[in-house]
């Protein structure tokens, strides 16, 4: 008999976290490597968010259990904040606080899904998605959308992956691995469109804050009212308040799905760090000042990023609507010899990236189809530039 389960077996590492964790392991050898690889916002979490974790910790209080669909008063604020930012009205008793946005994603996932059960999966996506569907029981459905559509799928698309095992439609905007944002219009569209199929729609809004120039965020929970009460949100203060390490997020919905979710949680990691909840709590219920610090600061890394890249021969990237990432098609490149080798993939290019100048970015082959390289602009502005200046001489030697 196998030692590994069939189950995690056929499960892929993380990929963005396997190309962070090469770059970190570089850099303690002493490599002077830059990582574009992973998510993570590179400012401090903010002081007052960092206070209210200090006094909690230090509060007998929190030094037990709690509920394991999180701390009440953290869950009404959810609940309120959600109201705040997407419009959308929810009790406090339908939010379950989880582990990080990852737990999130899978408890939503099998909570909902039966063996053979199809999720729609809009391409490029977030390397974690059809995993956790997998692990569920699930089928990831993929429908890609490219650059010549701004990384975005239409109705007629969605419309075609169809079948009868379909359940759910997985739908993110701002969109990580692309930062695409869905126009208020196209997210009505395609929200009615999931109604009209008696679809569940789990939608990823943790990067709801990070949007730029015209882009704006619309919860596909208000956009389609159609929907009912199958909707379920996902989110998380990782992104927004630089809040990765933390490992808080939360998913809300029906009130049948979140008890059902509840009780998956309380068999397989109980509540959340109460500590964490804390400093959850004084995110959500406090200021966005520091949110819109490091918006602009992303907004600027974005545009030197996006303008670097585009002036490499072979490389074209679209321009980033929201989140903070830069996905580009690389296509143009791959079969030319750089180096003395000929990557034919965007993983072979990514690893010839990586060994020639010591920059991490991650391949498409992450995030669905080979041909692409998605790079965070959530790192200093020094490094930025470098990184870039790096891959921009490499590259320009494509012949």
């Amino acid at each position: 008999m196998p030692r590994i389960s069939r189950r995690i077996g056929s499960i892929a590492e993380s990929a963005t976290l396997a190309v962070d964790a090469k770059a970190k392991a570089l850099k303690a050898a002493g490599r002077p490597v830059i990582g574009f690889g992973a998510g993570e916002p590179d400012f401090a979490t903010p002081d007052y968010i960092v206070e209210a974790a200090v006094a909690a910790a230090r509060n007998p209080k929190y030094h037990r259990y709690s509920p394991a669909a999180g701390l009440p008063e953290l869950r009404a604020a959810i609940a309120q904040k959600t109201m705040r930012d997407s419009g959308y009205q929810l009790d406090a008793s339908q939010v379950m606080v989880t582990n990080g946005g990852k737990q999130a994603v899978y408890n939503a996932f099998a909570t909902l899904l039966d063996p053979g059960d199809e999720v729609i999966v809009p391409t490029p996506y977030w390397t974690t998605y059809p995993e956790s569907i997998r692990l569920a029981g699930g089928v990831p459905v993929e429908v890609f959308a490219g650059p010549e559509q701004g990384y975005k799928v239409t109705v007629d698309q969605l419309d075609a992956a169809v079948t009868d095992r379909t359940k759910v439609l997985l739908f993110v905007s701002p969109s990580n691995p692309t930062g695409a944002v869905y126009s208020p219009e196209q997210v009505a569209e395609i929200g009615r469109w999931a109604a009209s199929k008696d679809l569940w729609v789990i939608t990823d809004e943790i990067y709801e804050h990070l949007t730029y120039d015209d882009a704006v965020f619309t919860s596909i929970a208000t956009a389609a009212p159609e929907l009912g009460d199958k909707v379920i949100v996902l989110n998380g203060v990782a992104k927004t308040y630089a809040m990765t390490g933390w490992r808080v997020g939360w998913m809300a919905g029906p009130l049948d799905v979140i008890k059902a979710a509840t009780n998956l949680q309380s068999h397989s990691t109980s509540n959340v760090s109460n500590i964490s909840q804390v400093a959850a709590l004084a995110a959500v219920s406090g200021p966005l000042d520091a949110v819109a610090e490091m918006r602009t600061a992303f907004d600027r890394r974005r545009r030197a990023m996006v303008s670097a890249l585009n002036a490499i021969d072979g490389v074209n990237c679209p321009v980033p609507e929201g989140a903070f990432y830069a996905y580009s098609d690389v296509r143009a490149l791959l079969g030319r010899e750089i180096r003395g080798a000929v990557p034919t993939t965007s993983a072979a290019l990514a690893a010839l990236i990586l060994e020639q100048v010591e920059v991490a970015v991650v391949p498409g082959e992450a995030f669905g189809p080979s041909g692409y390289i998605r790079m965070s602009y959530a790192l200093g502005d020094e490094d930025l530039a470098e990184g870039v200046g790096r891959l921009a001489t490499l590259l320009g030697e494509a012949k």
